[in-house]
């Protein structure tokens, strides 16, 4: 079982990327662009991030997968994790991110679609490589999870996909708080313990971080292995 006094909290930036640029919402929505990708991953690995996560913000929905060439730069100057999501739908898309590059693949609408995916994937690359995004929105006091970046809500409890992700090979989980997500106002600790409490591999809290103390809180009122 994880226990947060053993093993060490990966910090992890996690960079939302549309056409090499670095751009930032709410919710997951109102996109805005903050700069080149290139330029703000050099710059958190020089400040000592454990790894990075990239998300081409709008593959799914487009159902384009443009991130091979920008991994390929940021690999030559950056020496850390590298992880990689959106609009990965095939094995062979992910054996494309592989080669540009990437150390981990992050998958969702996807495995949503088709869980076998995953079964196989992880059969080929192995569990250590694949991470499950989930990412959760809170409706009416009841959570689901969502594809294309909460744009579509399945009905489905975070909490049992978490659990059948695990099972059917991931070696991950990328939690986002939807309605959290951009308003730094802190993480739902609620969902957050939940989830991490349900696996027993690495789960990522995302969506919320506003302050060092809700980076503090997170990490110790839950289980989680890195944010």
């Amino acid at each position: 079982m994880k226990t947060n006094q053993i093993n060490p909290i990966r910090i992890i930036p996690f960079l939302d990327i549309k056409n090499g640029l670095l751009i930032k919402g709410i919710n997951l929505e109102g996109l805005r662009v903050l700069g080149k990708a290139k330029d703000f991953s050099n710059f958190y690995y020089q400040k000592g991030a454990d790894e990075i996560c990239y998300i081409d913000n709008v593959a799914t929905l487009y159902g384009t997968n443009n991130l091979s060439k920008f991994i390929s730069e940021t690999a030559k100057d950056v020496f850390i994790p590298l992880s990689v999501g959106g609009g990965i739908r095939t094995i062979e898309d992910m054996k494309k991110m592989f080669s540009a590059g990437a150390d981990k693949i992050c998958i969702n609408s996807s495995i949503i679609e088709n869980p076998s995916l995953l079964k196989k994937a992880s059969k080929i690359f192995g569990s250590a490589n694949l991470v499950v995004m989930i990412q959760a929105i809170k409706i009416k006091n009841k959570y689901y999870i969502s594809k294309s970046n909460g744009r579509d809500v399945v009905k489905i409890d975070p909490v049992l996909w978490a659990k059948k992700v695990e099972n059917l090979g991931a070696g991950e989980i990328i939690l986002t708080s939807v309605n959290n997500e951009g308003l730094k106002k802190g993480f739902d600790i609620n969902l957050t313990k939940k989830v991490s409490s349900s696996v027993n591999i690495p789960v990522i809290a995302h969506g919320g971080a506003g302050s060092f103390k809700d980076i503090y809180d997170v990490i110790k009122k839950t289980k989680i292995s890195g944010v």
